[in-house]
C-alpha cells in the first residue's frame, strides 16, 4: 500500500527520491518522509502529502548520495509527523521504511520494552526495525544477518529498505508479500515499489522475489535467499516510457486514463486478434489449451474493480465455453476451507499483479492442485511470476487509485481467451465466432466515439452532482457494470450509491426511490433490454430521477429518461467495455465538481499489498 523509493550511486539522492516519491503518491499519501547519510542519519518526516514534505525542507541542507523515502497509507497508527516514516532505532544509527504489517509486532513489542526499549510511534515498523538493532548488539553480528534472523521469527508482509549511519554507501532490503523494484544504472542502483521512480534513469531492473534480501550499493547489488545463499539476479528491460506516468496536459492522471482507453484495449488486441483470418494467438492459452479446455470448473478470484470485470467474464466464459464459473472475493477465499481440486482452473485477475489477497487465494488454490491463469498488467508481478501461465493487459501504468482503462483491458484479454477456448472446444459455432471477433475488433473505435461525449456528461454532472445517494442498475452483462459505476462514484465523489441486478430492485431497493434519488440504468440492447425497459417504468412511476446508458438511437428508453448517455451499439458480449465508459467519466466530473482529489481519494491506495 505505500511507497518506497531508494538511492545509491554518484548523483543527489534527494531530488530522485522526492520525484520518485510524487510518482508514487497513489499508493499512499497519509504521510511521507525521506532519510539521508551524510556525517550522520538526517530524517526528515511529515503528516500530509509529498508536496507539503518538500515545501518545509526548502532551505534545508539535503546533500547526501544515499537516501530513502517513504509514503505512507496508515495501518498501525493514525496518520501523523510521529508515526511517518521513515523510523529510527534507539541508538539513532539506523533508519528503515516498510511497506506491509507485521501481524506479531505486539509480542516483539512487548519483548522489547521488557529490555527497556521506548517508541516515539505507534508503529509495526518502528518496532520491527529496534528489535533488528536489538538483535544485531546482543548476537555482535552484522546488519544483513541480524536482520535474516529477525525476519525469521517475524510474521506478516513486508518491504523493508535499511541504512546505516556505520555503512553510509549501502541499502539493505528484503521482501515478502509486497513489491520490490531494483533498477540498475551505471555505478548506482535505485530502489522503488514500483519502476516508476527509476524510469528516467535506467529500463534494466531486478524484480526482487519473495524471502529475498538484496544488499545494494553504488558499484554491487547482491540476492541471498534467508538461508544466505546467493541468488543470479535476472535482469529484465523495461517497457514502459516516461510519457506514461505523466499527466501529459490532462488535468488528473483519472481522466487521461479514461482517455487511453481506445488505444489501451488496441493495444491489447493488437497482435492477439486477427478478425479478417478469424485467429486469436495467445501463447498462454495455445501452451495450455488441454488444461483450459478440460477444466472441470472456472473460479475466478479477484478484488474491487477486478472483481467487477470477472463476473463479466463469468457470463461470457459460461455461455461461449460451457464451462461451470464461480467468482470468488479473494478476501473471502483465502480464508475459507474451499473445495478445489485438480483440473479445476483458476483465474487471478489483478491490475497490479501484486494484490495480497489474491496472490495468497492463489497460492492457496495452487497447492490445491488448481491450474492457475494470471490476468495481468504489470509486468513481472507476484501473480504474473506465480501463475502457470497467463495474459498481460498491456494498458500501460494506471496512476489514478481509482481503475478505469485496467477495467475495460481486463475484460479485452478475458473475452479473448474465452472466444479461444470455445473455438477449441466447438462450444461456438463458426459465424458466431466470426462476428465476435469482428465485434471485438471493432471496439477501440467505439471507445474513441463513446469519448466525444465528455462534455454531455460533464452537463449532466453538474445537473446531478449534489445528490445524497444514487442507484445502479443492470441486468445480465451489465448488472457487474452497473457494481462497477456505483463503486467508481463512491471511490471518486463520497456518494453513497449501490449497484442491484435490476430484478432485485422490487426485492428490497425500490424501497428508496424517491423524486430526489437519481437511478442510474445500464440498458444498452440485449436480450434484456424489455425487462429493463419495465424496471425503468418502474422507477419512473415511482418519481425516481431515471439516468440512462443507452444504445444509440434507442428513442424509447430515451423516453422514459431524464438524462441519457448514449453508446454506440455492440453485441452483449462486448458491450460492457462501451457503456461502462460514461460511468467513468460521470464519477469523474461529480468527483472534480465537488473539489476532491480523484487521482487520490481519502482511505483509498492503488495497490492492496497488506490485508
Amino acid at each position: 500500500m505505500c511507497g518506497i523509493v531508494g538511492y545509491t550511486g554518484p548523483r543527489e539522492a534527494y531530488p530522485i527520491i522526492i520525484k520518485g516519491l510524487q510518482r508514487l503518491e497513489y499508493r499512499g499519501y497519509d504521510s511521507t518522509g525521506v532519510a539521508l547519510l551524510n556525517h550522520g542519519l538526517h530524517v526528515f518526516k511529515k503528516k500530509g502529502k509529498v508536496a507539503e514534505l518538500a515545501e518545509t525542507l526548502v532551505g534545508e541542507n539535503l546533500h547526501a548520495h544515499i537516501g530513502i523515502g517513504h509514503t505512507r497509507w496508515a495501518t498501525h497508527g493514525e496518520p501523523s509527523d510521529r508515526n511517518a516514516h521513515p523510523h529510527t532505532s534507539a541508538s539513532g544509527k539506523l533508519a528503515m521504511i516498510h511497506n506491509g504489517i507485521i501481524e506479531n509486532y505486539a509480542q516483539l513489542k512487548q519483548e522489547l520494552i521488557k529490555k527497556g526499549y521506548t517508541f516515539k510511534s505507534d508503529t509495526d515498523t518502528e518496532v520491527l526495525l529496534n528489535f533488528i538493532e536489538d538483535i544485531r548488539k546482543n548476537n555482535q553480528c552484522n546488519l544483513e544477518e541480524a536482520l535474516r534472523i529477525a525476519l525469521k521469527r517475524v510474521t506478516g508482509a513486508y518491504v523493508i529498505l535499511l541504512i546505516d549511519e556505520d555503512d553510509p554507501e549501502t541499502i539493505i532490503a528484503a521482501r515478502k508479500g509486497s513489491p520490490l523494484v531494483i533498477g540498475i544504472g551505471k555505478g548506482e542502483h535505485f530502489l522503488g515499489s514500483d519502476a516508476s521512480p527509476m524510469l528516467e534513469y535506467t529500463k534494466e531492473v531486478v524484480y526482487v522475489n519473495d524471502y529475498e534480501l538484496a544488499i545494494v550499493k553504488p558499484d554491487q547489488l547482491i540476492l541471498k535467499n534467508l538461508g544466505n545463499e546467493k541468488i543470479t539476479p535476472f535482469v529484465q528491460k523495461l517497457d514502459i516510457e516516461l510519457a506514461a506516468i505523466e499527466k501529459g496536459g490532462y488535468d488528473h492522471f483519472m481522466l487521461k486514463e479514461i482517455n487511453e482507453q481506445a488505444d489501451t484495449v488496441f493495444d491489447c488486441l493488437r497482435g492477439r486478434l486477427d478478425a479478417e483470418k478469424g485467429t486469436i494467438t495467445m501463447a498462454g492459452v495455445e501452451n495450455n489449451i488441454e488444461k483450459l479446455t478440460k477444466a472441470n470448473r472456472i473460479i475466478i478470484i479477484a478484488c474491487g474493480t477486478s472483481w467487477h470485470a470477472g463476473l463479466v467474464a463469468e457470463y461470457i466464459f459460461e455461455e461461449l465455453c460451457r464451462t461451470p464459473v464461480e467468482v470468488e472475493y479473494a478476501s473471502e477465499f483465502r480464508y475459507r476451507n474451499p473445495v478445489v481440486h485438480p483440473g479445476d482452473v483458476i483465474f487471478a485477475i489483478s491490475q497490479s499483479g501484486e494484490t495480497a489477497d489474491t496472490l495468497v487465494a492463489i497460492e492457496k488454490a495452487k497447492q490445491q492442485g488448481a491450474f492457475i491463469f494470471g490476468v495481468v498488467n504489470v509486468v513481472g508481478s507476484s501473480i504474473a511470476r506465480t501463475s502457470h501461465a497467463g495474459a498481460y493487459t498491456h494498458a500501460g501504468p494506471e496512476i489514478g487509485v481509482a481503475s478505469t482503462k485496467a477495467f475495460t483491458a481486463q475484460l479485452a484479454v478475458l473475452t479473448m481467451v474465452a472466444l479461444k477456448i470455445a473455438k477449441q472446444k466447438g462450444t461456438i459455432d463458426e459465424e458466431r465466432y466470426m462476428h465476435l471477433l469482428q465485434e471485438l475488433h471493432d471496439i477501440p473505435a467505439k471507445i474513441a466515439e463513446v469519448l466525444k461525449s465528455s462534455e454531455k456528461i460533464k452537463l449532466l454532472a453538474e445537473k446531478y452532482k449534489d445528490a445524497r445517494d444514487f442507484l445502479y442498475l443492470g441486468r445480465g452483462y451489465n448488472f457487474p457494470v452497473a457494481l462497477e459505476g456505483a463503486l467508481k462514484l463512491k471511490e471518486i465523489s463520497y456518494i453513497h450509491a449501490e449497484g442491484y441486478p435490476a430484478a432485485e430492485m422490487k426485492h428490497g431497493p425500490i424501497a428508496l426511490v424517491d423524486e430526489s434519488l437519481p437511478v442510474v440504468f445500464v440498458a444498452t440492447k440485449d436480450k434484456y433490454h424489455e425487462k429493463v425497459v419495465s424496471n425503468m417504468q418502474e422507477i419512473k412511476a415511482r418519481k425516481g430521477r431515471v439516468i440512462s446508458v443507452v444504445t444509440e438511437g434507442d428513442d424509447h428508453s430515451a423516453s422514459l429518461s431524464e438524462s441519457i448517455m448514449p453508446v454506440p451499439a455492440a453485441d452483449e458480449i462486448v458491450a460492457p467495455m462501451l457503456s461502462v465508459i460514461p460511468l467513468q467519466l460521470l464519477a469523474y466530473y461529480i468527483g472534480v465538481m465537488k473539489g476532491y482529489d480523484v487521482d487520490k481519494p481519502r482511505n483509498l491506495a492503488k495497490s492492496v499489498t497488506v490485508e
